[in-house]
């Protein structure tokens, strides 16, 4: 008896301790918050905030669950606490813009160590100052137009029709779509074809992008801790390929691709790069080329097949540019000119489901914005896709409905409406390489084949972790014009 109550006083004197702990740190928050100005939100709990209930909703078939709810109660600019650190999240249009053009001077990038650590600390999204604009306008200049004009559009439509020779009656698209965008930024990067080892390697890959979505915690994280592996079988893979190059390069043998550039760094007077740089570079550049474009090639399909008017103005589209051309003929740079309503249907994918939802970014200083101070330190996040999915931007916002680009050019709304590729200095180099891409996939598919879903997987709507799923569609090739590969 008596240990049962030494047990209890002493658990008491636990608790009480603890509870004015966490009572203080509330009371705390909220003299500090009437004290800046800070938007409104809740910090959640401390040290975990709101961490397990962001990543909870992103596996969900609503878009922007935790956003929206959120903008219900506070308003479009509001604070919470995400990944270990207070965090103001901004569904603005004038915010987001506000913050990615001040980009150096009052906010400066800044993301979740569990993303630095797949990514690696020398990738082109967490570098700063000097040298991200030195890599982001090499990376630019691999993905002009000119470049994809002259050089690049070969190799895509040969390497996305090899792709199709490979279809049978039963094809996972989401599958078929990441195979090509791999094999496409392999080709682009580092001049390989497609093999047993690239297929290898993006296998692995898979497993590094699955740890994006998870508890950023190894211990309590099999997928997490997966990914980290992964990540490094993936870095291995490439040291073994730069260090093959560099030899080659000292050799005097030199290929024009983003490697052959990077190894090269000193030509142009610059400061060379170790191996490790240039393989986070490459793990970088190989992520957002290859799970991006291939989401929204998968989407782009759901969406025009549950839109069946739209499926036939495209068909129309590229059946024409098809007549004009040889049964074997590639597509060339005035094809891919003449494919306004494939704009149109690229766009209208990209304001509903693009990947990037958004960008973090990290306050330099204290900023005000909107009426609210955001204290140095704080990380901020722009919602793309919470202004793209806004009824008060876009009519019907969470309707695919492609025909509302085709008034003024395709650009019916400001620019800092429709950001699917950011802005600022650090605007997606590879947005014209990624329409490119898309456009040509689309060409060959709605020449070559008909389909169907397989009603037994379908495809959520929006791309949360869900969008994993392979989408199996059943296709059947077409005869005459269409048969070509």
């Amino acid at each position: 008896m008596c240990m049962e109550l030494f047990q209890a006083c002493g658990l008491t004197c636990l608790l009480i301790p603890t509870a004015f702990f966490f009572t203080f740190v509330l009371l705390l928050r909220a003299s500090s918050r009437r004290r800046r100005r800070l938007p409104p939100g809740n910090l959640g709990l401390p040290v975990i905030g709101e961490t397990l209930q962001l990543i909870a909703a992103y596996k969900t078939e609503n878009p922007e669950p935790f956003i929206d709810d959120r903008v219900r109660r506070f308003g479009p600019v509001f604070a919470t606490h995400v990944f270990g650190e207070p965090t103001v999240f901004s569904a603005d249009p004038e915010t987001n813009r506000f913050i990615l053009q001040n980009e150096g001077k009052l906010f400066e990038c800044s993301y979740p160590r569990s993303l630095c650590n797949l990514l690696g600390k020398h990738s082109l999204l967490l570098m700063k100052g000097s040298l991200h604009k030195r890599m982001h306008s090499l990376t630019m200049s691999f993905g002009n137009s000119s470049i994809i004009r002259d050089h690049l559009l070969v190799d895509i439509d040969r390497l996305i029709r090899l792709n199709l020779e490979s279809w049978s009656d039963r094809v996972f698209l989401m599958e078929e779509a990441k195979k090509i965008t791999f094999e496409l930024t392999m080709k682009q990067l580092m001049s390989f074809d497609p093999c047993d080892w690239t297929e290898s390697l993006r296998k692995e890959y898979v497993l590094v992008i699955e740890g994006f979505f998870s508890v950023p915690l190894p211990i309590f994280s099999t997928t997490y801790r997966r990914a980290i592996k992964a990540r490094t079988k993936v870095a291995e893979a490439l040291s073994l390929v730069v260090g093959q190059r560099r030899k080659q390069c000292e050799a005097g043998t030199r290929k024009n691709d983003m490697l052959g550039a990077l190894l090269d760094g000193d030509s142009s007077g610059g400061c060379g790069f170790s191996d490790e740089q240039i393989v986070d570079f490459l793990v970088a550049l190989l992520v957002a080329g290859y799970e991006t474009t291939s989401t929204i090639m998968t989407l782009a399909v759901k969406f025009l097949t549950e839109t069946p008017r739209a499926l036939a103005q495209l068909k129309e589209e590229h059946d024409k540019i098809r007549a004009d051309k040889y049964p074997r003929e590639s597509l060339d740079w005035n094809d891919y000119k003449s494919m306004p309503f494939t704009q149109c249907v690229i766009n209208e994918t990209l304001r509903v489901a693009n990947i990037i939802s958004g960008v973090f970014r990290r306050a330099m200083t204290d900023v005000d914005v909107k009426g609210y101070t955001i204290p140095k330190g704080w990380k901020v996040f722009a919602s793309f896709r919470a202004v793209h999915l806004d009824q008060d931007h876009f009519k019907e916002a969470r309707t695919f409905n492609p025909w509302r680009w085709q008034n003024n050019s395709g650009s019916p709304t400001p620019g800092n409406i429709f950001t699917p590729f950011g802005g600022g200095p650090r605007l997606c180099p590879g947005y014209e390489l990624a329409r490119v891409e898309i456009s040509v996939f689309l060409h060959h598919l709605v020449t070559r084949f008909s389909w169907v879903p397989a009603e037994e997987d379908k495809l959520v709507f929006f791309p949360t972790t869900r969008t994993q799923k392979r989408y199996p569609i059943y296709v059947r090739r077409h005869g005459a014009v269409g048969q070509c590969i």
